[in-house]
């Protein structure tokens, strides 16, 4: 099997996102065939937004969503996704997606949209102390490092650009110091279209990508054997302003806490120029492994 990356592997995330609609509230997707034995979070996530969002008038744009995953999904196997119309409001509309294969729930989700309206306007600054995306290793360099990692890396196909302002959390036991952060620089690595729906589910895709990393980061610790296995449990995103997925955004995350073998992770999302496009919350089951 030939590794996408680059606008290939771009193209194919978007082939991906275009569901097949079934009937008015029914869509079904696929899974990249990487032998993977379970799908990606963020795939089932950004699929399921892409059903709420195509029964909603075009003009009104996600602004939230809130999603529990139930079961693991099987990438061999389409998924069916089906949309409930919960309210068409003057200026909201909101819908539940609910994904199943093999008869049973595998995630479940709730968006909002909303018809863009002015109103106040604040937002939190960008972190004054992050080096360029340019200026940190890319994961080839990170790689590089780590070559028994190399099969990891190629393992799926990279759509997305990760850059790591720090430690990854896939290095080896005792390569990771303490940090009260996890910040990770993120594009899409090739043009996406215009359409703000399919910017919204890229971001949605990659929104699960390191930010339970920082639950780990607060304790040093890593994934994998000697350190931590983990699945995503809930997921909740809030789009704040207009982006796109294909530019460089900071993904700046904490972990406020952690207990019961769950760890709560808060990330936020700035464009290069400062502006605070997005806000994520995540839960993860976090269970220590042997070496």
């Amino acid at each position: 099997m030939t590794l996408l990356q680059g606008q290939a592997a771009v193209d194919q995330l978007l082939e991906l996102l275009d569901l097949k609609q079934v009937d008015a509230a029914t869509f079904q997707g696929e899974s990249p065939q990487t032998g993977a034995q379970r799908v990606f979070g963020g795939q089932v996530a950004g699929q399921a937004l892409v059903a709420a969002g195509r029964t909603v008038d075009p003009a009104r744009h996600v602004h939230s969503l809130h999603g529990y995953f139930v079961r693991a999904g099987d990438p061999t196997v389409p998924i069916t996704f089906h949309v409930e119309n919960i309210r068409d409001g003057r200026s909201f509309s909101v819908r539940r997606a609910t994904a199943r294969q093999h008869g049973k729930t595998i995630f479940f989700m709730s968006a909002s949209f909303q018809i863009p309206e002015e109103g106040l306007d604040h937002h939190t600054t960008t972190p004054d102390d992050v080096p360029a995306p340019e200026d940190v290793p890319t994961m080839l360099d990170w790689v590089a490092k780590y070559p028994d990692r190399m099969a990891m890396f190629n393992s799926s196909p990279r759509s997305v650009d990760v850059r790591y302002v720090g430690v990854p959390g896939w290095v080896p036991p005792g390569d990771r110091e303490i940090q009260p952060q996890q910040r990770v620089w993120m594009r899409f690595d090739g043009r996406l279209p215009d359409d703000p729906l399919i910017h919204a589910c890229a971001l949605t895709y990659a929104s699960d990508m390191s930010l339970l990393d920082a639950v780990l980061s607060t304790h040093g610790e890593v994934w994998g054997p000697g350190g931590v296995i983990g699945a995503s449990l809930d997921h909740a995103l809030w789009f704040h302003r207009p982006f796109r997925a294909d530019e460089w955004f900071l993904y700046d995350s904490t972990s406020p806490s952690a207990s019961g073998a769950r760890g709560l992770a808060n990330g936020r999302m700035f464009t290069r120029d400062g502006r605070h496009i997005a806000s994520a919350v995540q839960e993860g089951l976090l269970r220590r492994i042997g070496g």
